[in-house]
């Protein structure tokens, strides 16, 4: 059976035909018969569709994604993953590269690509750690994602919450109940 495996980092991620939609597509088109798709970084190991997939596979099988680094974005994981397919007789077709095979060459080739991979990632990291670094230097800098609803809106909430259920303060405000459990807690801790 051919098996598919598509992958992005982020849920937005769509650059350089990277997004899901677009791995999709060529998957279809390379006959795949499942695709497993996942949003998960492919610096971390324990990704349930990978796993889902890797629990499927039987020997004669074959896996396709659409580059290298949808499947692995280091050396190390890249060579154990592939090498584990090779173990259970389940084929690599990577579609902008090939087969990855088990001969010489075949290996060759992978290993190159893959410490493309892996530099790739760490000048992402490295470039992220630098914009982190400039951007402090601003006052009104803020470490994480930028608060969803205004502290006017929170507090007009947590007023809401002396006379009114959770569920009550969530169905007219739209704000979640993780988010007001967290804001009663933090007005808590302040005093």
């Amino acid at each position: 059976m051919i098996f598919g495996y598509a992958r992005v980092s982020t849920k937005g991620q769509a650059k350089d035909g990277n997004s899901l939609e677009a791995q999709q597509a060529a998957l279809k088109a390379a006959s795949c018969e499942r695709i497993f798709v996942e949003a998960y970084s492919g610096a971390n190991s324990r990704r349930p569709e990978l796993a889902a997939l890797m629990n499927t596979l039987q020997r004669g099988d074959t896996v396709v994604v659409t580059k290298l680094d949808r499947i692995a974005r280091s050396l190390e994981s890249g060579l154990h993953l592939i090498e584990t397919l090779n173990e259970k007789g389940v084929s690599v077709n990577v579609l902008n590269m090939g087969m990855l095979d088990d001969t010489p060459t075949g290996k060759l080739i992978r290993n190159v690509m893959l410490c493309f991979a892996e530099f790739e990632r760490n000048m992402i990291l490295e470039r992220t750690r630098e914009g982190k670094e400039v951007a402090k230097k601003n006052p009104d800098y803020r470490d994480g994602r930028p608060k969803k609803y205004s502290e006017k809106k929170v507090l007009h909430a947590l007023d809401l919450l002396e006379t009114h259920s959770y569920s009550q303060v969530v169905e007219m405000t739209g704000i979640s109940k993780a988010t007001l459990y967290r804001a009663r807690r933090e007005q808590r801790e302040k005093g």
